[in-house]
């Protein structure tokens, strides 16, 4: 793991303004002097940042040590960084807003960024989940204040021994100085220590920023990745790298989808199996462990287990139970503007799109590691929602709160998967059982399993023209038949329900936090944007991209196709309904130039897609794509995306543009593959080999450009998912003529 942990002694130091009744995670040693654990200053000089959130491969853990040393005046060579457990003190205040829906009996007054009751739970219930790209939103602000409350009491013990004004010292590459006097940060530390910081923090002017244009040259990033160079040479720990003195390892078999109990196995399979440690049964799953993984996987497949219940699930049934919604539930309205009326009896176009399933596919599968002695139980796990896996571990112990210890590891790839919580029980029970430390790491197919998919959808969408103005949009309906996915999630992770249970629960509800996105961000001003929940019998649950990734393609294919019907330029007829939206109809003209649009014309093979997307503390981020897409051998061929972003102030470019690039990437995918079926409860295909998932060779030419801002920023993890599956399908229907309405795009044949 990067750390860079103090030692000898030195300096904690937090925003002062955070309650004190919550416990620094960075206890100081005897020499140290805690102000609440947002960073340390060792008398070695190595600044120790603590970072709440989970890194999964998006940066953050540089992203936040960046704005502790731009605000603190280090030098970023001796910046270091602990994953910290959770606590009140570290509270994701905007996350908890915008999933008020989930937890809060009074979501309406619990929704918004600086709403007290969000921020009462967040940190009351150390809710520190990493999600919905909130990390800046949350943390920037008090790691700002942790910062520059260090920076001035090491220039206060700086001034004391130069007798001079301490706002007269500067702080920079990791020195104070002024005139001819200079002093490191260990040096002064420990009589910083005895100081008083001052109230209110002394914020430099300037956040941590860098310009939108590209380095020139060669030149390296001015804040490269902290985790790089672990990763690099396999020293950073992920949560199967964990190892501990008697360590077994466990896999696993769960009910198919749809089942619910474990009937019987063969046992006798097993009779002097060498390197085999033991079994674990219960109702839900059963478990084998042994010396190594492979015997405890082994085991598994000579036990064959057979499990009972209710008929499992198959996919077969979804269209028809999806496309059924819309003659047999009643629409509720989720978001409206003005009255569409009995405009919509007779649409200009009406079409249908679907999206399958999908699932995560990351590379390290569902992995935890757990100790139960002397009545204590540790818990070694990458985990987004680290403090709601702590409890849910805790009552599978049967263990007060107080003696379990959850030790963040990174994730090797999550796309939200890690929200979900399961292997952290499933590894408790499995270890209770055996007596040992257990390492339980489930096989590929019980990922696909047993984490809950992308949830399928079927839109209708529906618009009418003012008549004679060339196609302008006199009103708009979006029809989103699905399960109430965000609900079912939200009971998984708040109430700690089994799948089964969560999607009773959450059955019949409108889901407005599955909607986010509908919304089309056009001048139109009649629009109806309506959810019909569906049980559908499959657990649901949160992928990168999130609503976005359907509700972007519904509409900016759909906007495709009314330009048709218009006989309008793509671009044109997307500018002329931006007249209210500069900045995004400015961000829409950048990725044009970039790609020499050439208006669309049929045989170019050229889609063009926007998205407008806000996060939980109400900041926005504008990306637009020009894909270049045509039909080959075997399926389709991206070669080009063309993007220009707006994401306010850019904190870190290099990131930025890590995010934007993998997150087309992760959006080819969608467009390509990732979906599976389930045949009698079971994933088919059930390899990462056979997803259909993008290769290096199939990876098209990126180009982005980046719109400078000083508006706050945004996270741009989920805008390039979301606005490459329907500019690809654009652009096939200009290679081709043909409309692809469904994801996968070729799911439904040429």
């Amino acid at each position: 793991m990067v750390a860079g942990a103090a030692v000898g002694g030195g300096l904690a130091v937090a925003w002062a303004l955070w309650p004190r009744q919550y416990s620094s995670p960075l206890a100081p040693g005897p020499n140290e002097r805690d102000f609440g654990g947002w960073l340390t200053i060792g008398v070695d000089g190595v600044v120790t940042v603590a970072v709440p959130q989970l890194e999964m491969g998006q940066g953050v853990t540089t992203l936040l040590a960046q704005v502790v040393a731009t605000e603190l005046g280090a030098d970023w060579r001796q910046i270091g960084v602990e994953p910290v457990p959770p606590s009140g003190l570290y509270g994701n205040v905007p996350l908890a807003a915008g999933w008020a829906e989930l937890w809060s009996n009074l979501p309406s007054l619990s929704d918004a960024p600086d709403s007290w009751l969000a921020g009462d739970f967040a940190r009351s219930n150390r809710f520190i989940a990493t999600a919905e790209g909130t990390s800046l939103a949350a943390y920037e602000q008090p790691m700002r204040e942790a910062a520059a409350t260090a920076r001035a009491m090491l220039a206060m013990a700086a001034a004391e021994q130069w007798d001079v004004a301490w706002e007269e010292v500067r702080i920079e590459n990791g020195l104070a100085s002024y005139g001819e006097n200079s002093a490191t940060f260990g040096e002064l530390v420990v009589a910083a220590a005895a100081l008083d910081p001052p109230d209110p923090p002394p914020l430099r002017v300037e956040a941590a920023a860098e310009p939108a244009a590209a380095a020139e040259g060669d030149a390296p990033p001015l804040f490269p990745r902290l985790d790089l160079p672990a990763k690099v040479d396999g020293s950073f720990l992920f949560a199967g790298d964990i190892r501990l003195p008697g360590l077994v390892y466990a896999s696993i078999r769960h009910a198919p989808i749809g089942s619910e109990r474990l009937a019987d196995f063969r046992e006798t399979a097993i009779s002097g199996m060498a390197g085999l440690v033991g079994i674990v049964r219960s109702k839900r799953f059963l478990a084998a462990v042994g010396e190594s993984w492979w015997i405890a996987e082994q085991a598994l497949d000579r036990l064959a287990p057979r499990f009972t219940g209710p008929p499992p699930f198959e996919s077969g049934e979804l269209d028809e139970q999806l496309n059924g919604a819309f003659d047999s539930v009643e629409p509720i309205v989720m978001e409206a503007i003005g009255d569409i009326g009995e405009t919509l009896n007779q649409p200009a176009l009406e079409a249908r799109y679907s999206v399958a399933p999908a699932v995560h596919a990351g590379l390290e599968t569902a992995t935890a590691t757990a100790r139960l002695e002397g009545g204590k139980l540790e818990l070694w796990i990458a985990s987004q929602a680290p403090e709601l896996t702590r409890q849910a571990a805790a009552k599978a112990a049967g263990l007060s709160d107080r003696d379990v210890v959850l030790y963040p590891t990174a994730a090797g790839g999550s796309f939200d998967a890690r929200l979900e919580k399961r292997h952290a029980i499933e590894v408790v029970q499995i270890a209770k059982a055996i007596g040992r430390p257990v390492q339980l790491m489930w096989p590929r197919v019980q990922e696909f399993q047993a984490v809950p998919s992308r949830t399928p959808v079927v839109a209708d969408m529906a618009a009418a023209f003012i008549p004679a103005t060339g196609g302008r949009i006199s009103a708009w309906r979006t029809r989103l038949a699905m399960p109430a996915t965000m609900r079912e999630c939200g009971h998984r992770l708040f109430g700690n329900l089994v799948p089964e249970a969560a999607i009773r629960e959450a059955a019949d509800h409108g889901d407005p936090l599955a909607c986010r996105g509908a919304l089309p961000p056009y001048g139109i001003a009649n629009v109806a944007i309506e959810h019909l929940p569906v049980r559908i019998g499959l657990p649901t649950g949160m992928l990168r991209g999130n609503s976005h990734a359907y509700t972007a393609f519904f509409t900016e294919c759909f906007m495709d196709e009314l330009a048709e019907q218009a006989g309008r330029d793509p671009l044109l007829y997307r500018i002329e309904m931006l007249g209210q939206a500069p900045r995004m109809a400015d961000v829409l003209r950048r990725a044009t130039r970039l790609a020499n649009w050439d208006g669309g014309r049929r045989g170019t093979g050229q889609g063009l897609a926007m998205l407008e997307m806000h996060d939980p503390a109400l900041r926005t981020g504008r990306i637009a794509c020009v894909a270049r897409a045509s039909l080959a051998e075997g399926g389709m061929r991206v070669t080009r995306f063309d993007v220009a972003v707006d994401i306010g102030r850019i904190v870190n470019l290099d990131i930025a543009r890590q995010q934007i690039e993998g997150g087309l990437i992760f959006g080819l995918s969608l467009a390509t593959g990732s979906s599976v079926d389930f045949v009698e409860g079971k994933p088919s295909p059930n390899r990462l080999a056979a997803l259909a998932l993008p290769t290096l060779a199939d990876s098209p030419e990126i180009a982005v450009e980046f719109v400078e801002s000083d508006a706050e920023p945004f996270d741009p993890g989920e805008l390039g998912v979301a606005v490459a599956a329907p500019a690809i399908a654009n652009a096939l229907h200009s290679a081709t003529g043909m409309r692809f309405r469904r994801l996968p795009l070729l799911s439904e044949g040429l």
